[in-house]
């Protein structure tokens, strides 16, 4: 068995974590770890595991503890918080996954500019291995330590990365339109995440600066031979979860609706999370609720000259706690879809 703990397990990311742990045959749970409920029953501050968890608490946070009983470390913390765990981890054989943004940018200007935050760490970053497994699974096989993705990140780069690794599109030409549940925003309490702030509303934020422009960039221009911008708007829409991405670029001259395909086809064909859509079909939020799962259609607007890509990702699980257990069973040599066999709510 793997022996697995979270740091910081009392959020959103920390509580999916668990509902994809618990089942999981190769897993056994060592340390859940909490700034503000230690002690607490973990059944009583989520109900929704009542029976799941064999009276497990919440501890307080030791590293030397949770880095020396482990073989994977899931650290749930807001950017900021991992690099000075991930140097302590380093003194210890255990495998760390930060879902956090410490590690994603290979950049520390970049880093910094965009998070307002030294990096406190950066001699780690080269062992840091971009989580985004239809892209770096060999690469993921042989890590100690891996970055997740960011959720917009996931749906975006899954999208458009075919067109531009193989170069059918205009790279400067790509806009990212999103639209996210709010559970994307974290579990602490604000105004804006009121039922009265929420519901009816629709509203973007961040339309220049968001924070994962600059992730979504690198890992474009990590696969393009020609420099990759985007423009990118993220909007929150009065829903729990998932994000809707819809992608457009212009088409390079002498690029076929056939070309699409092909490209789109070859790239996920083997891919057991990600499905490319039957010509008609349209991707819809509540299709991957609860998985794992990106669900893809692609379109060529030939009045137009552009490629419309539709992306579908469960923010929680393709975008955060599901690809960090991927990411896991690649690591240990299991199944990719050990503890992921869930299949989405409906309706």
């Amino acid at each position: 068995m793997i022996k697995v703990s979270i740091i910081g397990a009392t959020g959103y990311t920390g509580s999916e974590l668990l509902r994809y742990l618990i089942p999981h045959p190769e897993v056994e749970l060592v340390h859940l770890t909490s700034r503000s409920h230690v002690d607490t029953k973990v059944d009583s501050y989520y109900p929704f595991l009542k029976g799941s968890t064999d009276s497990k608490v919440f501890a307080e946070l030791n590293p030397d503890t949770v880095f020396g009983d482990s073989d994977v470390v899931f650290i749930c913390l807001p950017h900021g918080h991992s690099m000075e765990l991930a140097a302590a981890a380093s003194a210890y054989d255990v495998k760390v996954i930060d879902l956090g943004a410490d590690f994603r940018l290979k950049n520390i200007d970049v880093y910094e500019a965009t998070y307002n935050v030294e990096q406190a760490a950066p001699n780690l970053l080269k062992d840091f291995v971009y989580g985004l497994p239809e892209k770096y699974r060999d690469d993921i096989k042989d890590a100690k330590y891996i970055a997740n993705p960011g959720c917009f990140v996931t749906g975006a780069l899954l999208g458009i990365l075919p067109a531009v690794g193989d170069a059918l599109v205009d790279e400067q030409s790509i806009i990212i339109d999103s639209k996210t549940g709010v559970s994307g925003a974290g579990r602490s309490a604000s105004v804006d995440k009121l039922l009265t702030e929420l519901m009816g509303n629709f509203k973007a934020y961040n339309p220049l600066a968001h924070r994962h422009i600059p992730e979504i960039e690198q890992e474009l221009n990590s696969s393009s031979e020609n420099a990759v911008q985007v423009q990118f708007t993220p909007h929150l829409i009065p829903t729990e979860r998932g994000i809707f991405s819809t992608i457009y670029a212009t088409v390079k001259d002498g690029i076929t609706k056939t070309d699409i395909i092909e490209s789109y086809t070859k790239a996920y064909e083997n891919e057991p999370f990600v499905h490319v859509l039957e010509s008609g079909e349209l991707p819809q939020m509540k299709h991957v609720a609860g998985t794992n799962g990106c669900q893809i259609a692609v379109q060529l607007d030939e009045r137009t000259g552009r490629l419309i890509v539709l992306t579908v990702i469960d923010n929680l699980g393709k975008g955060a706690a599901g690809q960090a257990v991927q990411n896991m069973n690649i690591m240990f040599g299991l199944p990719e879809k050990s503890g992921l066999n869930t299949i989405a709510m409906m309706p």
